[in-house]
């Protein structure tokens, strides 16, 4: 049966580990140069990093990311519809197989394998990008690189991405028992892994290790900025790494509050944007009023405990769908 599934799945496993091998190659060659940079440079790395390099870092960065959803739809998702399908299934139930033995041996196989899939991208990835995440978390310019706890970071680094593997592929799998049609069943993984990607930064992450705060004066001297027509503003202190998760402005007496009107008033001009000079010197009227904005932050020591959380939650999921897949083929599939 192990043979079997190998056979089925070889294909699939030989693109996916070639695409890997090429990307862990360009990566070491160029790895060892940018961790000589950074050990001369500091945390001002980031200012002196190659337009190369910085396309390697974003391809790195996308490779990762896409590693999972690419897996869902592509081994998950065929993985048991196009047999439902076709009704090749039959073959191997007839044969003395159980539904629930050839079930387990397709998810093992196909789990491990989306695992350690990802798993070396993203240790390939996390490897090289470590000069500049350590520059980046030292003070070093955030505007062109991401910090690691950065949603878009996070997921391309640390052991989360062989959670999201073994997830998108077990979501594949039950997607494709329950709907039996394979085109189908890759459509929806996506929409459904992406939408997941979507949910879980904006709304669980952040529960996911305790959070710090700080509250800090509205003045020119922090980077604001405004939201929503003048009627939030943004403020982002000098905490290097970290991810800021919420904002609330409070007012002179430390209550949440929102801004006065005469703030929109003040920013609003007949060319539709204040000049630098018009927007600070409105910026610092709501200091005059003793305005405050308070800032919630994932700092960047939390990286490691958000990633075993977050892992521990995906392959919670990932086992309750399997689960499901074991149940839906015993009860439902005939």
């Amino acid at each position: 049966m192990i043979w079997l599934t190998w056979r089925q799945f070889r294909t699939q496993a030989a693109v996916m580990s070639a695409a890997v091998a090429v990307l862990a190659a360009t990566l070491a060659v160029t790895g060892p140069q940018l961790a000589d940079l950074y050990r001369t440079a500091g945390s001002s790395l980031v200012d002196q990093v190659s337009s190369s390099d910085q396309t390697l870092y974003y391809t790195g960065l996308l490779v990762v990311l896409a590693v999972p959803a690419v897996i869902g739809m592509f081994w998950g998702a065929p993985l048991i519809s196009r047999e439902l399908e076709t009704g090749t299934h039959y073959l191997a139930w007839n044969q003395g197989v159980t539904r629930t033995r050839w079930l387990a041996t397709k998810l093992g196989l196909g789990a491990a394998a989306s695992m350690t899939a990802a798993g070396l991208a993203a240790l390939a990835v996390s490897w090289w990008s470590s000069p500049i995440d350590q520059a980046v978390n030292g003070g070093g310019a955030t505007d062109t690189y991401f910090p690691r706890l950065d949603p878009v970071a996070f997921a391309a680094r640390g052991v989360v991405p062989m959670a999201h593997a073994a997830f998108a592929f077990v979501l594949g799998v039950a997607l494709g028992l329950v709907i039996r049609r394979t085109l189908a069943a890759m459509a929806t993984t996506l929409v459904a892994y992406t939408a997941v990607q979507i949910t879980v930064p904006m709304w669980i992450r952040p529960h996911l290790a305790a959070s710090d705060q700080t509250t800090v004066p509205i003045t020119t001297g922090i980077p604001i900025s405004i939201q929503e027509d003048a009627k939030e503003v943004v403020a982002h202190p000098e905490v290097p790494g970290a991810w800021e998760t919420s904002q609330q402005t409070l007012n002179a007496a430390g209550q949440p509050s929102s801004l006065p009107s005469s703030f929109a008033e003040c920013i609003r001009t007949e060319s539709g944007s204040p000049t630098a000079q018009q927007f600070d010197g409105c910026i610092a009227d709501l200091g005059a009023q003793g305005y405050q904005q308070q800032v919630t932050y994932q700092p960047a020591g939390n990286f490691w405990t958000l990633q075993w959380a977050e892992t521990g939650l995906y392959l919670a999921i990932a086992l309750a769908l399997t689960g499901f897949c074991a149940w839906w083929i015993r009860r439902r599939v005939t």
